[in-house]
């Protein structure tokens, strides 16, 4: 016998199911993303594929509601032929900032054609939980600050302005370390400098990350 916060479950899945107008669509996602429920996460999911933002924006607040338990779901269920679906995937695995997201979101950096994906992705990689284990947390701390300095040269700004606030974020983390400072500290001068970074808002970051960055040496 199913007890009440499965039957709870089960009704707004099939209120979602049963979803006739785009309006009806949004509320249902909404309700089943309050759940938070693990069980929510395959529905959670097939939104993505609608062509609806507003419920694909319900649905990406109930995956990372969820947690780590949405993780496989959607690494298991990235739809290569759905761009749209894909984009909103990578938003949920950015925040959810979990270690098993490190290789779509270096990709999504490097490779995707959307500049606010791509912005997702280094945001996410600056936020990244790394592994327990020193000499895995060590290696995926390198692929995130390797992929967010090659994302210091991406075209659009949108993408530079994220990679500097990437950066800065993990010399927050317990990982950040001064070797680490001596290495990142060149890129965000790089993107400070008038003579190399056209876009205002951009180097008015990066001084400010190298002005935190200093702080907390001190």
């Amino acid at each position: 016998m199913n007890d009440s916060p499965s039957l709870t479950l089960e009704s707004a899945i099939a209120q979602l199911e049963q979803a006739s107008s785009a309006e009806d669509l949004i509320g249902a996602t909404r309700h089943l993303a309050a759940l938070a429920e693990p069980g929510a996460a395959d529905s959670l999911m097939s939104v993505l594929a609608f062509n609806n933002p507003g419920a694909a924006l319900a649905a990406v607040d109930g995956l990372i509601a969820i947690g780590p338990e949405a993780v496989p779901v959607i690494l298991g269920n990235l739809d290569a032929r759905n761009y749209g679906a894909r984009a909103w995937a990578v938003r949920a695995l950015a925040g959810l900032a979990d270690e098993r997201g490190l290789d779509v979101l270096v990709d999504v950096l490097l490779h995707d054609v959307g500049p606010s994906v791509r912005r997702a992705a280094a945001r996410g990689l600056g936020e990244l939980v790394l592994s327990q284990q020193p000499e895995l947390a060590a290696a995926q701390l390198n692929s995130c600050v390797e992929a967010l300095e090659v994302g210091s040269r991406d075209g659009e700004w949108v993408v530079r302005y994220a990679v500097v606030v990437g950066l800065e974020r993990r010399m927050q983390t317990p990982e950040g370390k001064s070797d680490l400072r001596e290495r990142i500290t060149p890129t965000l001068k790089l993107l400070g400098d008038p003579q190399r970074e056209p876009t205002l808002v951009v180097r008015q970051r990066a001084e400010l990350s190298i002005q935190r960055l200093d702080c907390l040496n001190h």
